[in-house]
C-alpha cells in the first residue's frame, strides 16, 4: 500500500505492541513486487523498533542494495515466486550456490548476519555451511501441514536431523512457517533451536484476544522448550 497517513495497518504500531509483549525481534519480508510492504515501511521499522530487525528477501540485486543501505540486524534469504501467496518452500542452496555466494559475502561485509531459509535436508544444511552463513531457518511448513501421524513423525525426524547437523557445524538454528499454538509442542521436539519466526498464527489469534495478548500467549507456550 502507499506510504500515507491513511495507510492501515500501521506496521510501527504493530511492531511496538509485539515488542511490549516480549518479542525479541521483528521480521519483515520485502518482496520484489512490494505486495506486502514498501521500502518506506522498512525504513520506518529500522528507525523505530527497539529490538532487532530481520529482513526476509529474495536474492535480488535491487533489494540487496536496499538492504545494505537499510542495515537490518539480520537478513534471511528466501525463495520467491510471483504466483505464491506466501513462501512455499525452502531456498535450494545446492542449485543456486554460485549465485548466492556473492550475496552472502556482501551482506557479511556490511556486518549483517545472514540466515538461509531451507527445507530440512542434509544436502541443504551442508550447502549452508559451505556458504558460511551464520544461521539457517528450517522450513516447518511440511510438519505444520502433515495430514497423518506417519507424515508428521517423518517430517519431525527430518527437522530433528537437520537441526542436529547444523548445530554440529556451529550454525545457529531457527525455524519458521506454519507454527501455531497447537503445533508448538511438536516444534519443541526439534533440538538446538534459537529462534522461531511466527506471523500468521499471531495475527489470526489477535482477532480474538488482541495482538499483545496473542504474543504473550505464544511466548508462554515457548517457555517449555529445553
Amino acid at each position: 500500500m502507499p506510504d500515507s497517513k491513511n495507510a492501515e495497518p500501521d506496521s510501527i504500531a504493530a511492531a511496538s505492541v509485539c515488542e511490549r509483549a516480549g518479542a525479541n525481534g521483528i521480521t519483515a519480508h520485502l518482496r520484489a513486487d512490494r505486495r506486502h510492504m514498501q521500502d518506506r515501511d522498512l525504513e520506518r521499522l529500522r528507525a523505530n523498533i527497539m529490538t532487532k530487525l530481520n529482513l526476509e528477501m529474495g536474492n535480488s540485486a535491487e533489494i540487496l542494495d536496499f538492504s545494505i543501505r537499510l542495515q537490518p540486524d539480520e537478513v534471511c534469504l528466501v525463495p520467491e515466486k510471483r504466483a505464491e501467496i506466501t513462501t512455499e518452500g525452502g531456498l535450494d542452496l545446492v542449485r543456486h550456490l554460485r549465485e548466492l555466494q556473492p550475496t552472502v559475502r556482501r551482506l557479511q561485509a556490511a556486518e549483517i548476519r545472514v540466515s538461509l531459509f531451507i527445507d530440512p535436508d542434509p544436502k541443504q544444511v551442508d550447502a549452508a555451511v559451505k556458504l558460511e552463513a551464520e544461521m539457517i531457518e528450517l522450513h516447518t511448513g511440511a510438519l505444520a501441514n502433515a495430514y497423518t501421524e506417519k507424515v508428521e513423525r517423518e517430517e519431525l525426524e527430518r527437522l530433528q536431523e537437520a537441526a542436529r547437523r547444523a548445530a554440529n557445524f556451529g550454525v545457529q538454528v531457527n525455524a519458521g512457517h506454519g507454527i501455531n499454538y497447537r503445533n508448538i509442542e511438536l516444534v519443541h521436539q526439534i533440538p538446538n533451536l534459537t529462534e522461531l519466526n511466527i506471523g500468521h498464527a499471531l495475527v489470526a489469534r489477535s482477532i480474538f484476544v488482541g495482538l499483545e495478548n496473542a504474543v504473550r500467549e505464544m511466548l508462554a507456550a515457548m517457555k517449555n522448550y529445553v
